[in-house]
């Protein structure tokens, strides 16, 4: 055949299966029709691919590696994999785990070849349910994934630690999607409803508020849900005689008559749900106790199952505070087997509602204590009074010096039970509610003349001390010195920060003032799946974490803008990130120096999401420590001393200067004009600090420019002379390289958006 014809015939092709797949998209439901095409259509998901995430980052730099998308149908996790799709430059392959055997792999992974041989191009192996694949099938997958062939888009339903090859899962990155909220569900069905290409916006539909209302709430965070309900109510419903498709109450209830409960006995919602009704239990509390058993209920779960997770638990929670409720939870389940379903609700709920309200003790945990015991000290002997008597006690004395209970008053009596190697050890705490409490008493009197009842032993001598150095000041100095040096005390200050930040994997962090970097890398470590920017304001400061930076993957490096905290709006726009917002804020000595600490509050509340916490650690100026203490006024003469601490104390007074004119409540007034809740922690920090030549130069020496130095301060009161300010100095200068209590006035700032 000509190649003429070849390639008419090919263009022929062509030109029919793209008016087959034109057909196809017309004819597809409206959740396919509706599928986002790019990140800006994607709803919902904003803990993910939200502003300045790292997998939204990844996404639009084209820099993906190796994820899984793990979370209840409906959240858009394959949409994500087509937005994928729609924006990367690699090849893009598409299978399905239930329908693709190692071969369909093994084919991916020949074209993945080809086209890194003769393209250069990367590619991306989108598989849905990833969870269905076999263990052959995950380990045909994980060379290719370890050096880089392909590159894995996983969609899953369940938990990947549970589902997914432990190998397969630490070579990708986990990112959960939540149940959409009805906000996104509402500006979904908006958009189907009113787009003219791909939903209903060329149709007049009249969607009644109420409606909508019940289809948001019945589809249960589910868009797929949602919008098949939609179809279905819409494409059912004749116009009327003004042309126009009215979906009122209804056509709703009609359309979608049952919620979908996010349930799979199999799987994760299974276990968590089960987990919920027992922790429902534990806690007491019967209201959501009835509210996890009916939601199993409703979702078709094995009664049986329930009973059983109930007996236990009536042991292992319950236990002697009730011993009844093993007796009563295994009537119920005898009778819900004679009468079984629907009236044997009636038992599982009745069981449900003993247990909550039954007094709890998990004393019955002494065997697994003992069990530990057992498993992990040396095998102990069997106290000779204990041993079988029938054998040889005559030759052997076994037996020989046991207490026959039952020849003492209350058929009790105080001897040995234990080991001589586990005398004193406990293992039965009884508790103080129901039953227990009525035998706890006894318990715990028998348990003390029991060990006061033990044959003496001989008191273990001193031990005695082999080695001996005469002390050595200068070094137990350096000791202390090295125990409190102020490294140790940064580390404590940042440990506190992020204590109280509650920092997620997945959040957006600002650390502001970061010039030392002691925040911004615990912040990158913590946030593997978000991101970190950080402020500094100077060049320097910006070039060293530029460095430090430099060691890891473009995607996982801070961001490090210079300027102060007034630039971050122009700052964001020229990075191109106006409506960035941030989970937290977090920096030492932001509020310090500044003069309009409520402006300083007002722009860091508008930077923060609505859920997002500002964590500020500021030194209080104001409470730092005075250099008059650390001399003995005996050393100085007549009323020096005084004079000199008037002196300083004015500096630490004056109205005009921001860096001493405010304290802590100060701060708490200036964020909560800003509308948001705050908390402070105001502590008294005392650390060891040794004077250096350094200190007593920077304090006395008079400054060129900007703020005036500690000796200039001095002389400016009035109270002091040059010759008196030298003698301070000369005094101080005898406590270099001496060990010093030094005091400083911390407040940690907790603020976020109130609600």
């Amino acid at each position: 055949m000509p190649k003429e014809s070849v390639a008419r015939k090919s263009r022929s092709m062509d030109l029919f299966e793209q008016a087959f797949q034109e057909h196809m998209a017309k004819e597809a439901p409206l959740a396919a029709r509706m599928r986002p095409r790019t990140l800006d259509e994607f709803v919902g998901q904003g803990h993910i691919v939200g502003p300045g995430r790292l997998l939204r980052r990844a996404i639009q730099a084209d820099q993906l590696s190796s994820v899984i998308f793990y979370g209840p149908p409906g959240t858009g996790k394959t949409t994500l994999a087509m937005v994928i799709a729609n924006t990367t430059k690699s090849h893009f392959i598409t299978i399905n785990a239930v329908l693709a055997g190692v071969n369909d792999i093994r084919a991916a992974i020949e074209v993945a070849q080809e086209r890194r041989r003769l393209y250069n191009q990367r590619t991306i192996l989108f598989v849905d349910e990833v969870h269905r694949f076999n263990k052959a099938q995950q380990d045909a997958l994980l060379p290719w994934v370890e050096n880089g062939t392909i590159i894995l888009i996983g969609a899953t339903t369940e938990n990947p630690w549970f589902s997914v090859n432990a190998p397969l899962v630490s070579r990708s990155r986990i990112f959960q999607l939540k149940p959409l909220t009805e906000e996104d569900l509402y500006t979904i069905a908006r958009r189907a409803l009113s787009d003219p290409e791909r939903g209903y916006g060329k149709l007049k539909v009249e969607m009644h508020e109420d409606a909508l209302a019940h289809l948001v709430n019945v589809s249960n965070g589910d868009a797929r849900s949602l919008l098949n309900a939609l179809e279905l109510a819409v494409e059912t419903t004749p116009p009327n005689e003004d042309g126009v498709i009215v979906v009122d109450m209804a056509v709703a209830e009609e359309s979608i008559q049952r919620r979908a409960v996010l349930y799979d006995k199999e799987g994760d919602y299974h276990f968590d749900t089960i987990s919920a009704f027992i922790k429902s239990l534990r806690g007491s509390d019967p209201d959501a106790a009835m509210y996890w058993l009916a939601k199993m209920v409703y979702a078709g779960e094995d009664p049986r199952f329930i009973f059983r997770r109930m007996l236990i638990f009536a042991s292992e929670d319950v236990g002697l505070a009730d011993p009844n409720a093993v007796t009563v939870v295994n009537a119920c389940a005898e009778a819900f087997d004679r009468v079984g379903l629907p009236e044997g609700r009636f038992h599982l709920a009745e069981a449900a509602l003993y247990l909550a309200t039954a007094p709890k003790s998990n004393s019955v945990f002494a065997f697994f204590d003992a069990l530990a015991t057992v498993e992990q000290e040396r095998e102990a002997e069997v106290p000779v009074h204990l041993r079988d008597a029938s054998r040889d006690q005559e030759g052997l004395g076994h037996g020989a010096g046991y207490l026959y209970p039952h020849a003492y008053r209350d058929h009790w009596v105080a001897q040995q039970y234990l080991p001589d190697s586990l005398q004193g050890k406990v293992f039965y705490q009884p508790g103080e509610l129901g039953y227990e409490r009525q035998i706890r008493e006894t318990i715990l009197r028998r348990r003390e003349a029991q060990l006061a009842a033990m044959v003496e032993r001989e008191i273990t001598p001193a031990v005695e001390h082999l080695t001996f150095s005469p002390q050595d000041r200068a070094r137990e100095r350096w000791i202390q010195r090295a125990l409190s040096r102020t490294s140790e005390l940064l580390e404590e200050r940042r440990r506190r920060i992020f204590e109280l930040a509650g920092i997620l994997r997945h959040h957006v962090v600002l650390d502001l003032n970061a010039g030392t970097g002691l925040l911004t890398w615990e912040a990158v470590r913590r946030t593997p799946e978000g991101g970190v920017w950080c402020l500094v304001e100077k060049q320097e400061e910006a070039d060293a974490l530029l460095e430090q930076a430099g060691r890891l993957l473009e995607l996982e490096r801070p961001v490090v803008w210079k300027g102060r905290v007034w630039d971050l709006p122009q700052l964001m726009r020229q990075a191109g990130e106006p409506a960035l917002r941030f989970d937290r804020i977090i920096g030492r000595n932001v509020c310090t120096g500044e003069p309009d600490k409520p402006a300083l509050a007002r722009l860091l509340a508008e930077l923060l999401r609505p859920d997002g916490r500002i964590v500020l650690a500021e030194v209080i100026p104001r409470r730092a420590q005075r250099l008059y203490a650390l001399v003995e006024p005996a050393a100085l003469p007549r009323d020096l001393a005084e004079r000199w601490k008037a002196a300083e104390e004015a500096i630490y007074s004056d109205a005009s200067d921001p860096m001493v004119n405010w304290d802590a409540a100060d701060l708490e007034r200036a964020f909560a004009a800003a509308g948001l809740e705050v908390r402070l922690e105001v502590v008294e920090e005392s650390n060891e600090r040794v004077l250096g030549p350094r200190y007593i130069a920077q304090w006395f020496t008079p400054a060129a420019s900007g703020r005036p130095s500690y000796v200039q301060r001095l002389l400016t009161s009035g109270l002091l002379t040059e010759g008196e300010a030298e003698l301070l100095r000369q005094q101080l200068s005898r406590l270099i390289g001496q060990p010093l209590a030094w005091r400083t006035g911390m407040t940690y700032v907790v603020a976020q958006p109130a609600r």
